[in-house]
């Protein structure tokens, strides 16, 4: 008589797990599925749990608004040269891939009392926002000596490793806390545009704001200095940040409860390879890592230079600032269009921005010098990216999530911080050719960032040109191939549904430690449903 079938490396690899809602015998589900389906179908969050991560996006908007023109903060304020730049951003993108596998791997493996991502957001967010603020404080007091000033570049590098040190440990438990608080659609897609809303206007504050400052100091009416300017911006970013980030993790509950005992790193690392949907986009991925966009901020050059300043940088952006937000009023109707089909809303929207990006390149870049036709195009097409901004942020996000939780429906774990460790390779290996092409782009532009940003400032067509593609096409080619991996996205309809009503039946049946736990959720639900 044969003993028990032995697993080889190739099934261990591959198959699903034993404890996974994927391999659970139907029969020991079945008195699940009723809660089951009612926590698929049921929301259940609080007025406070949507509103606190939407303040907490708005200050992570900000700061990533800022961020925008970080190197813009570098090369045109503290005066550190393009090149010294490049290869500090290299290095502490290679250290960004050390240390998230890292974090990663503690996430995974944190079971608290308050939960798995709360104490993290609460006791991080604060180190990480007044680590950025320092950085972007630094123009104060180290003055505008030369660009190989030691003393700017030590600075800057120490300053970037603690900020993307703190960023870590916070970024990754927050980015997944939404997918522990609530295992309804219809929840995620709230919080999801009311952070996407709030982050929008938080960018959008920055922008508006700076601009317009730094044109009229350039022309002389003003007198705000530029490192004062950073300084601002980042103290209220960094405020905002600190409450809404801690408040978010004191209020919001998590209600999905994760397996007690971790599987070893060693197999989570992996889990990747079992979710075909997850190791299709890692792939696609990977094979364009290494492209760039020349590294400058090449939207900020176009709005001074070629749009001619603040005027002409309102109207061309003002349909897509408008559209942007009536846009929500449209989900229904694009839910409707694609049948609730995430896989073709993401195909289909895509689509049409890379088709948009296209005619901007084509019909754009031979008139660059005629600043109020290019005005005009740009506003045009660039308005109707506007109309499809809210459902193709609600279609990709819930994508999104619906692979991370088929790696839970497949494997029984959550591994969204450890799957790092594969997933970080791309930036790891491709780092050193990402920093080559962006320095050879930016010499390919031939734009020199030491004369003073005016309108036509650097006096080539030729420049021009190329500044305007790098800031409008540069990025279709890797937009069409990260597309390629939804072609073959088959987690749709019923077999959707599917997935979900077995993930849940085994959340609920690991919350059955007694009865009280089963009675605790299934009030929790009627009180929602009521």
């Amino acid at each position: 008589m044969e003993g028990p079938h032995k697993k080889n490396a190739i099934e261990t690899v591959f198959t699903a797990e034993e404890n996974a809602a994927q391999s659970i015998a139907g029969e020991k589900l079945q008195k699940y599925s009723g809660i089951a389906v009612r926590m698929f179908h049921t929301p259940v969050l609080t007025v406070k749990e949507t509103v606190y991560p939407g303040i907490g996006e708005f200050a992570k908007y900000m700061q990533q608004a800022l961020e925008h023109y970080r190197t813009l903060y570098f090369v045109n304020v503290l005066k550190i040269d393009m090149f010294y730049v490049t290869w500090i951003l290299t290095l502490i993108g290679i250290y960004d891939v050390l240390n998230n596998p890292l974090m990663g791997i503690l996430y995974d493996r944190t079971r608290t009392r308050w939960g798995k991502a709360r104490p993290y957001v609460i006791s991080t967010c604060a180190p990480y926002y007044l680590c950025t603020t320092a950085l972007y404080s630094g123009a104060l007091f180290l003055g505008r000596s030369s660009g190989n000033d030691p003393k700017k570049i030590v600075f800057v590098f120490v300053m970037l490793f603690l900020q993307e040190t703190f960023s870590t440990i916070y970024q990754i438990p927050r980015d997944n806390m939404l997918s522990l608080q609530t295992a309804n659609p219809q929840d995620r897609i709230r919080v999801g545009l009311i952070q996407q809303y709030a982050g929008y206007t938080g960018s959008q504050l920055v922008f508006l704001l700076f601009i317009p400052f730094m044109e009229l100091t350039n022309k002389g009416f003003i007198n705000v200095p530029m490192p004062l300017l950073f300084c601002l911006f980042s103290l209220v970013s960094s405020s905002a940040g600190i409450f809404g980030n801690v408040m978010m993790g004191l209020k919001c509950k998590e209600r999905i409860l994760l397996q007690p005992k971790p599987a070893p790193v060693t197999k989570t690392m992996f889990y990747i390879l079992k979710n075909k949907y997850a190791l299709r986009n890692f792939l696609a991925s990977f094979a364009v890592g290494w492209w760039s966009d020349g590294g400058y901020k090449w939207d900020v050059v176009t709005q001074q230079e070629i749009f001619g300043g603040m005027v002409g940088s309102f109207v061309a952006y003002l349909p897509y600032n408008v559209f942007t937000y009536l846009s929500v009023g449209f989900i229904p109707k694009f839910q409707k269009l694609f049948k609730n089909n995430n896989r073709t809303g993401v195909i289909v929207l895509r689509l049409w921005d890379l088709l948009v990006c296209v005619i901007l390149v084509a019909a754009g870049c031979p008139f660059v010098e005629k600043q109020w036709y290019l005005i005009a195009l740009f506003s045009f097409f660039h308005g109707i990216d506007g109309v499809n901004d809210a459902p193709a942020a609600v279609f990709e996000a819930e994508l999104n999530r619906e692979i991370n939780d088929y790696t839970e429906y497949v494997t029984g774990e959550r591994p969204d911080g450890t799957i790092g460790i594969l997933t970080g390779l791309i930036s790891k290996i491709t780092a050193p050719i990402n920093a080559m092409f962006t320095v050879f782009l930016f010499r390919w532009s031939g734009y020199d960032p030491t004369i003073t940003m005016l309108p036509w400032s650097q006096g080539s067509k030729v420049v021009y040109q190329r500044v305007f593609f790098l800031f409008v096409g540069i990025m279709i080619l890797p937009n069409v191939v990260r597309m390629i991996p939804y072609l073959f996205y088959d987690l749709v309809g019923e077999k959707r549904e599917r997935m979900y009503i077995a993930l849940n039946e085994r959340r609920a049946m690991l919350t059955d430690e007694g009865p009280a736990e089963i009675e605790d959720l299934t009030r929790l639900l009627e009180d929602s449903e009521s």
